[in-house]
Order: C-alpha cells, then sequence, then structure tokens
C-alpha cells in the first residue's frame, strides 16, 4: 500500500493541518476502485472535485466567504454599517484556503496526476478527458485565489518529492500562473474539440452531462475573461488572443448562448444542487443580514432605467398592519449611509433580495459562467479593439441574456409563485430605450458594459463582482461608509492570507511577506 500512502500524503495541504488521519480514511473509503483495491478510481476523483461545495449555491461558501467580503467591497449586497465591516474573518479565509488545496479541490487533482503518471500509454489515452475536465475546473478555481490573493501556492503545492517527505510549496507569481492557465486551456479546448465521449466520461461528469463541446466552450469562456482580466496590462497580447478567438467562432466556440437574446440559460455551465441537498441560502443571507436591498443596485441601477428584472432580483417587502401584512408601494433600498440603529428600526420600509429566484431557492445552481458575461467580454473587446456597432449587438445580447438567465433562475424554485418573463417588447424598449441604451463616447459605452455587468454578477457571482469591478472600477459607486476601526476604515483590494498558511509555510511565506497588504494589488488591477 506505499503507492496509496503516498497518495493520500500528497493529498495533504503543504502545511500541516492535522488531518491525516481522516483524509486517509476517507480516500480509501471513497476513492478506490473497488475491483482493484490498489488503484485510485480517477474517474470518482473527477465527481469529487465537481462536488466541491465552492462551486455551488451552498450555505457556507455565502455566509462565511461571498458575502462576508467580495459582495460587501462591490455593494452588490446590503451589510450593517458598523464597526468591522470591511474586515476579514481569518477563519472563514482559511476554510476557503483549505477547500482548495488539502483535502480539496487541489489535493485531489494532484492525486489524480499520480495515479495517471503510474499508467500505460493506453490507459492513459482513456482517461485524458478526465485530467482535462480536471484541469479546467482547476485553473477555474485557481484564477479565483489568485484574484483574490495574488501569488499563490500552486506548481509546488501537494507534491512530493523524491523522499516521500512533504515539501513545503513556494509562492508561485500570479502573472506566471495566469500565463499557466490561459495556456492550459487552450490545450483543453483543442482535445475536447476532437474528442468523442464515453459513457464512463458522460457519468462521471456531473457538470456539462459528458458534452465534449461544452467543455470546449467553456475552456474558451474561461480563456477569454482571463485574457480580457490581463488586458489593461498587457494589452497587445490580450487584444491579439482575444480577437482571434472572436473572429473564428468555428475553431473558438463559446458559452454565448449562439448570441441570442432569447436563449436556454441551461446551456451555461450552471452546476445543479446535489440530489441529497435540501436547504437554501435563507439563513446565509439572513443571518449576516444580507437579505436587503443593496442601495446603488436598486435605486439607482435599476430603478432609474424600469429595469425588467426588479421583480425577479428583489421583493418589496412590507410590514403587518391590524393582523394584515402591507407590501410596500415601490421597490426602494435602504439608504447606504444608514446606521445599524436606522437599518434595524426601518427595514420593513425597504425592498428585500427576492425569495423565489435566490434567497430561499433550494435548487439554485452553482454559477461557472453564463453566455451573459461571455458577450459583455465580446462588448468591451469590439469597443476599445473593433467595431461599436459589433459592440453594441454583443452588449445588447449581453443584457437580453441576463434578463433570460435572472428569470430562469426565478422559475427553478418551488418556493413561491413565479414571475411571468417580460414580453419581447417591454425588454426592446428597455434595451434601446432606457439610461442603458448603448450610446455615448467610448468611455461612456465602457462604463455601461463595466455596470451592467456588475449587476448580472451581483452577489450570487461575487467574486467575478469584485474582480471586474477593481480592473475596470464600473460601475462608479457611491462613497464607502467609513469603518472607524483603524487599518480597515475602507474595502481592500485583496485579502490577506490566512494566518494558518503564514505559520505553516513560513519560510516561503517570507518571500511575499511585504505584499501581504490590505492595499498591495492584483497584478491586473492598473487603473
Amino acid at each position: 500500500m506505499k503507492k496509496i500512502k503516498n497518495i493520500l500524503i500528497a493529498i495533504s495541504m503543504v502545511f500541516v493541518l492535522g488531518s491525516a488521519t481522516s483524509c486517509k480514511s476517507q480516500l480509501e473509503d471513497k476513492y478506490l476502485d473497488p475491483e482493484q483495491t490498489a488503484t485510485p478510481n480517477i474517474r470518482a476523483f473527477l465527481s469529487q472535485m465537481l462536488t466541491n461545495s465552492r462551486f455551488r449555491s451552498e450555505y457556507w461558501h455565502y455566509r462565511t466567504f461571498i458575502l462576508q467580503h467580495q459582495a460587501r467591497y462591490t455593494q452588490t449586497t446590503f451589510f450593517t454599517n458598523a464597526n468591522g465591516m470591511y474586515q476579514q474573518n481569518d477563519s472563514y479565509i482559511n476554510g476557503y484556503w483549505n477547500d482548495f488545496y488539502g483535502p480539496g479541490l487541489l489535493g485531489v487533482y494532484r492525486a489524480m496526476e499520480r495515479a495517471y503518471a503510474d499508467l500505460s500509454d493506453t490507459e492513459k489515452a482513456d482517461l485524458d478527458p478526465f485530467m482535462y475536465a480536471a484541469r479546467v475546473v482547476l485553473y477555474d478555481q485557481a484564477s479565483k485565489l489568485v484574484d483574490n490573493f495574488g501569488d499563490i501556492p500552486f506548481s509546488e503545492a501537494g507534491s512530493l518529492p523524491m523522499t516521500d517527505q512533504i515539501s513545503l510549496a513556494k509562492f508561485d507569481s500570479q502573472t506566471e500562473l495566469y500565463a499557466v492557465f490561459i495556456e492550459g486551456l487552450e490545450n483543453a479546448s483543442t482535445f475536447f474539440k476532437g474528442y468523442s465521449p464515453t459513457s464512463d466520461f458522460t457519468r462521471a461528469d456531473i457538470l456539462n452531462g459528458g458534452v465534449a463541446l461544452k467543455w470546449q466552450k467553456y475552456a474558451n469562456s474561461l480563456r477569454l475573461r482571463l485574457l480580457m482580466r490581463t488586458s489593461n496590462v498587457n494589452e497587445s497580447t490580450a487584444r491579439t488572443e482575444i480577437m482571434e478567438m472572436l473572429n473564428n467562432p468555428a475553431d473558438y466556440p463559446l458559452i454565448d448562448g449562439d448570441n441570442l437574446g432569447n436563449y436556454t440559460p441551461s446551456s451555461d455551465v450552471l452546476l445543479a444542487p446535489l440530489s441529497t441537498y435540501t436547504s437554501s441560502l435563507l439563513d446565509a443571507l439572513r443571518e449576516l443580514p444580507s437579505h436587503y436591498a443593496p442601495d446603488y443596485m436598486l435605486n439607482t441601477v435599476l430603478n432609474t432605467s424600469n429595469d425588467p428584472r426588479i421583480p425577479v432580483l428583489f421583493d418589496k417587502f412590507g410590514k403587518t398592519v391590524n393582523n394584515a401584512f402591507v407590501q410596500n408601494p415601490t421597490y426602494r433600498a435602504m439608504p447606504i449611509t444608514f446606521t445599524q440603529v436606522e437599518s434595524e428600526q426601518q427595514f420593513q420600509d425597504y425592498a428585500v433580495v427576492d425569495s423565489a429566484t435566490a434567497w430561499i431557492n433550494n435548487k439554485l445552481p452553482g454559477v461557472l459562467m453564463t453566455a451573459s458575461e461571455v458577450n459583455f467580454i465580446k462588448a468591451e473587446a469590439q469597443e476599445r479593439w473593433g467595431s461599436t456597432a459589433d459592440a453594441k449587438v454583443a452588449y445588447e445580447t449581453a443584457v437580453r441574456q441576463s434578463i433570460s438567465f435572472h428569470y430562469y433562475l426565478n422559475t427553478t424554485s418551488t418556493h413561491a409563485t413565479k414571475v411571468s418573463t417580460p414580453v419581447d417588447s417591454v425588454i426592446t424598449a428597455f434595451v434601446t430605450n432606457s439610461n442603458i441604451a448603448y450610446t455615448g463616447t467610448p468611455a461612456n459605452k465602457l462604463q455601461l458594459i463595466g455596470t451592467q455587468k456588475w449587476l448580472h454578477f451581483g452577489w450570487l457571482q461575487g467574486e467575478q463582482a469584485w474582480s471586474e469591478y477593481r480592473r475596470t472600477k464600473y460601475p462608479v459607486l457611491p462613497a464607502f461608509p467609513v469603518d472607524d476601526l483603524n487599518g480597515f476604515e475602507r474595502p481592500p483590494v485583496r485579502l490577506l492570507y490566512p494566518s494558518s498558511e503564514v505559520t505553516n509555510n513560513s519560510d516561503n511565506y517570507s518571500a511575499v511577506q511585504a505584499k501581504d497588504t490590505r492595499d498591495t494589488k492584483i497584478f491586473w488591477d492598473v487603473k
């Protein structure tokens, strides 16, 4: 069992977590092929990667990470104006960190790599799709870690040296990691272009149902996202590669809903809840509280344009009068300037997050990539480097798709009465005649793109909203309330490394310690 022992050690995080025994037990129980007890089941490893709770719309991820950090830093959620409102929670950050490393996503992937390396060429060929799919998912999530922290352990993380001893991993350059991810995604796209799925792959692929074209589109769309993210710091390369992709859709198919506004969002990359999952985000939003409508999003962006997404994003709320519930007359959010006392006294007069769509929807999928995001990227690329007419088409398509997407989420719920999708004439009038219409100077148009993209992400895709807000500086948000806590007066531009990593990987941490501050920007944040 020495081989298994080594794999089990490899799946551990590069720092000591004190959970080696439980990891060993879990892996032996879950991931060994029952017909070949010494052979880890690579197929099962892929499925395990895809069950990571950080991909899903589940309580812990939103309650401890998104709503308490990225969503606050982008004003996509309501937060109480009180001391410590911008201070990150080290324990929760450590949980996020561990769920990527060990025994997390990267740990499982390293186990796949070690098992794969011992196979014959014929066996490797059979398992190539599992490895490429795992890489796409790994690069998606690793890029989020870079966007949150900057340099991270990666190339050496989870690996064993020849002595069979755990080696503490160096922090890789965030710029170099992005290059690795972008190249790796292109390679994955090339592989899936010529792959015919087997029943084994289809059974293990609980994300894209074994559809090779969807994996190809996913890889291309992620590559497009990462290239655009680097476009202000390495514009020449980003421009060349992005425009090559957009000008050759046959070679670079994308998650773009076939460029139809009224598309089918099930074609997006969405991870359905586990069949055993019966909870919702009710407590995640209510406990902070984050279930109240955010000021700028509702009062300024949505209300002033009479946005048709309002009824599926928010509920008017109200109060009980003489034992009868009286709904508020309009959709209105509490001002961001409200103190904690004011919000606690007046919350009933203001809107809340729509319960059917997101708040109490136990069918809410994990959102990894949507057609709307891809078309917003197309719009920005065309406005900066191509045709403003093509940019207009992509922007209007993206807005229409965002409407389709949020109404789709509303239909997945079993909690409350669904809202009927607006007729096309209403959507067309909104897109072309309201204050979101694609007009003005190039700078005005880029602001429209950035603002609508931020709105589309919302708190549900809080990590992407924060990354794009820092990169583009759109939307132009109202001033954040100032926190009286010294050193935490305003939101950060990156997260601090968790204390466990600082302590347990201290020698390698010393190389990045000077950059481990709240105001050290990620490499692509240059505006």
